[in-house]
């Protein structure tokens, strides 16, 4: 408590703090603000309706990881979810090499100003396009909107300016993260997201402790061996156990390092001799963070529209087959699911790491990896290692992802509950905060306090 105390001591790192807290505030708010002339009692109906289905775990997957609200159609309904897709799209077109100006622009002193820029441009025709797709499937059933907006001018109204506000409310949000990498603390966008991911934490709990029926806990909390679908006193146990231990395990994977080591040359100027110091080159083995799991869920998902297409015009084997592209499916979806997230942690890494330009910049710096000539040999040799250092960070990953498919299936808990207690969620959360006590820490050590980490 006394190192929290310490934070709110520094001036500069108080108003970060306070000001980052401001914007999280303002987020939550804007979440809970509805697009106006919607009817909401109609529209939760609905969602509730199709949580179940393709559709509701298309929505809840994307409200999940955009920090976005499209159950109930707010000014943020989108979240985050099209700035980031315009991020990676331009990050795959200036590390692939299939735009050769991005990826001169990119190794530039500025550049990444410039596409920086350039990502805010892409992000309003996405804005424009997923809003668009939105308003039009709500509007199709009249019961969404109220009466005298379903026909006429005023329908055509109304579609125009829900889709203008659902992006001007997108657009508020980068620039909202935008202000916090200014003037707050941490990665704004990054904490939007985990603002989003933690504020359903509270109802997901409710909903596996919680019986409204009677208003009080569930009685089968304190006996052992609850019937089908009961959370039983075992079961909650070994649910916080694996809580614990996946946010232990996220925390050590998300730290580790492989360290190689790097030799800078000696340098005799006149009498004194400059360099010669031994260093390391740190290598993540999650090298590729969250984003192959976000990838393959993704993925995952287009299947069972296809099937669900055909079988809805009568094609026989269509419902058969489709049906191993659930979560619930078992062994076929689990095993597609680690095949794709391998996939694209090797795909993912291959892109946002270059070993041929790291060894360029360690002989550009007059530094060498001891044992390995520079250029060729010492890329190879990186190549070499991060390819073993991302299976381990793929197998990690894999099993992350696959816990709350294990856990809806074998313990019989939502998957909605079974999300937030391992999964792709809990890893931007822990991953989130390990950033940000790290950033805290670099501001109290400046100051010559001891880190929120030391002892």
């Amino acid at each position: 408590m006394q190192k929290l105390f310490t934070i709110f001591r520094i001036p500069e790192l108080r108003k970060k703090i306070l000001f980052t807290a401001l914007v999280l505030v303002i987020y939550r708010i804007g979440y809970f603000i509805p697009l106006p002339v919607i009817n909401q009692a109609e529209l939760a109906k609905s969602m509730a309706a199709a949580s179940q289905s393709t559709l509701g775990q298309v929505l809840n997957f994307v409200s999940l990881f955009s920090g976005g609200n499209l159950s109930n159609s707010c000014i943020f309904a989108l979240g985050i979810m099209p700035y980031i897709s315009a991020s990676i799209i331009l990050q795959l077109l200036s590390s692939s090499g299939l735009s050769p100006y991005l990826e001169k622009l990119r190794k530039e002193p500025n550049g990444q100003k410039k596409i920086n820029e350039y990502t805010r441009y892409l992000t309003v025709p996405i804005c424009l396009i997923q809003a668009f797709f939105w308003v039009s499937g709500f509007m199709s059933q009249e019961n969404h909107v109220y009466p005298g907006y379903s026909s006429g001018f005023n329908y055509y109204w109304f579609g125009l300016a829900a889709v203008l506000i659902m992006t001007a409310g997108t657009l508020f949000l980068m620039w909202l993260g935008e202000q916090v990498d200014e003037y707050g603390i941490g990665n704004g966008i990054s904490l939007i997201i985990m603002a989003g991911i933690v504020s359903r934490l509270p109802e997901a709990t409710g909903a596996l402790l919680w019986d409204k029926t009677t208003n009080s806990l569930k009685e089968s909390l304190f006996t052992l061996g609850g019937g089908t679908g009961d959370i039983s006193f075992e079961k909650l146990v070994l649910l916080i156990t694996l809580f614990i231990a996946v946010v232990v395990g996220v925390i050590a994977i998300s730290k580790a390092q492989r360290r190689i080591p790097t030799q800078s040359a000696k340098h005799v100027r006149g009498r004194r001799v400059y360099g010669g110091t031994r260093q390391f080159l740190p290598l993540k083995v999650n090298q590729a963070g969250v984003m192959p799991v976000i990838f393959a869920s993704s993925l995952l998902i287009l299947p069972t529209f296809i099937f669900r297409f055909l079988a809805d015009r009568n094609v026989p084997w269509a419902q058969s087959v489709g049906s191993n592209f659930t979560r619930n499916s078992g062994y076929v979806y689990n095993m597609l699911y680690i095949a794709l997230i391998y996939f694209f942690c090797y795909f993912w890494t291959a892109i946002t790491f270059n070993p041929k330009d790291m060894a360029n910049n360690l002989k550009d710096y007059g530094s060498f990896i001891p044992g390995y000539r520079p250029g060729k040999r010492t890329a190879d040799y990186l190549e070499k290692v991060l390819m073993r250092i991302t299976y381990v960070g793929a197998a990690f990953l894999a099993i992350i992802a696959i816990i709350p498919n294990i856990i809806s299936s074998e313990l019989e808990v939502p998957y909605q509950i079974a999300a937030f207690y391992g999964g792709t969620g809990l890893l931007i959360v822990v991953s989130v905060c390990l950033d940000l006590v790290q950033k805290i820490n670099s501001h109290l050590v400046m100051r010559n306090y001891p880190g929120l980490t030391e002892d």
